[in-house]
Formats: C-alpha cells, structure tokens, sequence
C-alpha cells in the first residue's frame, strides 16, 4: 500500500471513530433528556407517554391529600387553565406547599394521574419554573386569577 493511501485510510478511520462517539454521546443525551410540560400540554397530549417528563405548574389550593399511614401524598398541579392529579410516595421537600411553584418528574399511568418519583419544590421567593410563570402570565391575560397563599 502507498503512503498516500495509508493517510487516506487513517483519515477514514478517524474520521469513522470520531462519528462514532459522537452518535454514542448523542443517544446517551437523548435518552437521559427530559422535558418539562405544563398541565396544558399534558392535556393537550403534546407531552410523552412512553417515558419520563417533568410538569411545571402551581400546587392548587386545597389539593394536597396526604396517604394515611403512608409517606406520600396527592396533588394537584395546575397552570390555572388545566390541572393534573399527581400522585407521589415519597417525602415532599419542605418547602412544598399550597399555592407554590412546584416542578414533578413522573410519567403519567393509564388512569391520568402523573406519577411523580421526584418533586422540587420553589427555593425561595423569586423562583417558578419558567413553563409555569408563562402559564400564569397567559392565564391573566386571559382575565383569569388565582390565589396565592405564603
């Protein structure tokens, strides 16, 4: 085999391994993405069936039903124009609360209730979850309200 030749094929090959990794870094990205919806979006069946989301919302008022003698509890999350019943079995981090930006990682079953293996709660008093602060501005300007409680 000539030089020239060698060069070629050691470019190919390089050229072939470096595509390579990069479709493997691009499929392991893909599959540990995850999006988050509003409750609008779930109901509008854009958000995915097969595998986890997050949904971004407020925790509505009066929604929090805690599973007696058990650790976890249900909720509502809700972007004042549609709302999903989350159900989670797990402690919720101290600051969840009523009327409070909440961001839940789940899927939802086939019954429609999202299931949640991970909720953040708001950290402090200037954060929502951009999803639901957009979904509130579009509710008001809609003439819709809602109450929040501190």
């Amino acid at each position: 085999m000539k030089p020239r030749h060698k060069r070629l094929a050691a470019i190919v090959g390089g050229v072939a391994l470096l595509g390579a990794a990069v479709g493997l870094v691009l499929y392991a990205f893909n599959s540990n993405l995850v999006f988050a919806y509003t409750p609008t979006q779930v109901a509008a069946g854009e958000a995915p069936r097969d595998r986890a989301f997050r949904i971004a919302g407020l925790v509505q008022a009066g929604s929090i039903k805690r599973d007696p003698g058990a650790i976890g509890l249900h909720f509502v999350v809700t972007d004042t124009a549609h709302s999903i019943p989350v159900a989670y079995s797990k402690t919720p981090p101290d600051l969840f609360r009523e009327g409070k930006g909440v961001v839940a990682q789940g899927q939802v079953g086939p019954d429609g209730v999202f299931r949640a293996s991970e909720v953040l709660a708001k950290h402090d008093e200037n954060y929502m979850p951009p999803e639901a602060a957009h979904a509130l501005e579009q509710a008001q300007k809609a003439g819709k309200t809602l109450i929040m409680t501190r």
